[in-house]
């Protein structure tokens, strides 16, 4: 499972659970919340008509009384009330009267008038001095069906004379209690899809960074030279800590394969310097002098060569940073370099020609020049005597074809790395292989490509920007 799809999981999995309870509890909440509210307000109304009713109820005209009258016309009052938004057409206390004994005196909807409600919770309670209230369901397996019943004493010369109770339906605030539950779910919706946004926005942040750490890891590992990634936070020191240790290591690798190649490379020159010193302190005809004089010069002169490729290598192989480039027209460039690069060799026996389009490029001039000037050093020495070196650009490539024998296939692959190099056609020589070495790093830091191949007449090097 990618890391993105992780993250993205566990977010929603910890966000839902935790949306899912916090919203269980406010929708639990909200109906014991109305109900504990109706159940306060009933309180207060039941001892306020208890107080209203004692007259009557202690004269014994409960029954017929100025107090049922009352009732009876709260019972018939027209109202349309607007509560919040929602419509309230009708009123809804029930209201009844007992005496000290529980019996009913007076009910306002005339159905429990007569009857023993001594065993009723709300009666027997108050009766007893307690605060009396119950709650009995119409339906049984109904819960919006529960009425609620709530009783005060009616009090008499310091004595409990009765009870009267107040009773009202759930189901008359059961609207408000829809409204608030799906008020909260949708709330709880949007907080969840907002969560969700954040989720996503932060997971997609974190595996963005990670990528561009991968990306570059993955360019360190390919031997790429690439910026650190710029990334906030843990993450950021993480990629400087990377870039740190990665170059460290290049340092180490780095030297450890120069002084390997190096000693391996200086060896023969090294050994025919030696042995032509050796042979300097005897006594030799002037010829046989004069040709170990000219190894020494030969050999020296290849030591020179080099040591200035390896710095030149070395230099390029630790450029930091992008290169600074600009727009250059081939076909005029390519003409500059043939006409000085001729001059230099007016004594060689190779012969220059430019067959180049009007495309433009984009390059450093003078890594270029090096580019250039190493694989024409490279056609020359394994190009015949006589011989055409063309330097041709279309679409924005750039070759450099000699009429050389070419080189072995197996060889092909290895051409560019450092220190590989093929035998001369002279037979007696052999190039240091750094001048390949240099053109392909040259190359990488363009972001371009190095291709080498055989042509049917010849070796060509190809450069694509």
């Amino acid at each position: 499972m990618r890391l993105g799809i992780r993250l993205l999981f566990g977010f929603f999995l910890i966000t839902g659970l935790a949306g899912f309870f916090v919203l269980r509890v406010f929708v639990t909440e909200v109906k014991p919340s109305v109900r504990e509210v109706m159940e306060d307000m009933m309180v207060d109304t039941a001892n306020i008509l208890a107080e209203i009713a004692a007259d009557d109820l202690a004269a014994g005209t409960i029954a017929t009384g100025r107090f049922t009258q009352q009732v009876n016309d709260y019972a018939h009052r027209r109202i349309d009330a607007k509560i919040w938004g929602l419509g309230k057409q009708s009123l809804d206390y029930r209201v009844y009267v007992t005496d000290a004994t529980g019996k009913v005196l007076f009910d306002s909807t005339h159905v429990a008038e007569g009857q023993d409600y001594s065993q009723w919770r709300d009666v027997a309670l108050t009766l007893r001095g307690a605060y009396g209230a119950r709650a009995t369901r119409e339906v049984q397996h109904d819960d919006r069906s529960s009425v609620m019943y709530v009783a005060a004493p009616v009090n008499h010369g310091g004595r409990v004379i009765g009870v009267l109770t107040v009773a009202k339906p759930v189901a008359t605030v059961q609207a408000f209690i829809d409204r608030a539950e799906r008020k909260i779910l949708l709330s709880g919706l949007w907080l969840l899809v907002l969560s969700a946004a954040v989720g996503v926005a932060v997971t997609l942040w974190v595996v963005w960074s990670v990528r561009k750490l991968r990306r570059y890891a993955n360019a360190v590992e390919s031997g790429k030279t690439v910026p650190v990634p710029q990334v906030p936070g843990e993450l950021g020191e993480l990629a400087r800590a990377m870039e740190a240790m990665r170059q460290r290591v290049e340092g180490r690798e780095y030297v450890e394969a120069y002084v390997r190649a190096l000693t391996h490379e200086l060896k023969s020159p090294l050994a025919a310097l030696r042995g032509a010193g050796e042979l300097l302190h005897d006594e030799l005809p002037a010829p046989d002098r004069e040709a170990f004089a000219q190894t020494v010069l030969d050999q020296t002169g290849r030591l020179q060569h080099l040591v200035e490729h390896m710095l030149e290598l070395s230099k390029l192989e630790h450029q930091q940073g992008p290169l600074v480039t600009q727009a250059v027209p081939v076909a005029a460039f390519l003409e500059r370099f043939a006409a000085l690069a001729t001059v230099e060799r007016t004594q060689e026996a190779i012969k220059l020609i430019v067959d180049a389009d009007d495309s433009v490029v984009q390059a450093a001039p003078d890594l270029l020049t090096l580019a250039l000037a190493n694989l024409v050093d490279n056609a020359q020495a394994f190009a015949p005597a006589g011989s055409v070196v063309t330097l041709r650009a279309r679409n924005g490539v750039i070759s450099v074809q000699d009429q050389g024998p070419g080189v072995p296939d197996y060889a092909l692959a290895k051409l560019g790395e450092r220190f590989f190099s093929t035998v001369r056609p002279d037979g007696t020589s052999k190039g240091s292989g750094l001048g390949l070495a240099i053109v392909r790093q040259i190359m990488a830091l363009h972001g371009g490509r190095m291709e080498v191949r055989n042509t049917g007449d010849g070796f060509c090097v190809e450069l694509g920007f």
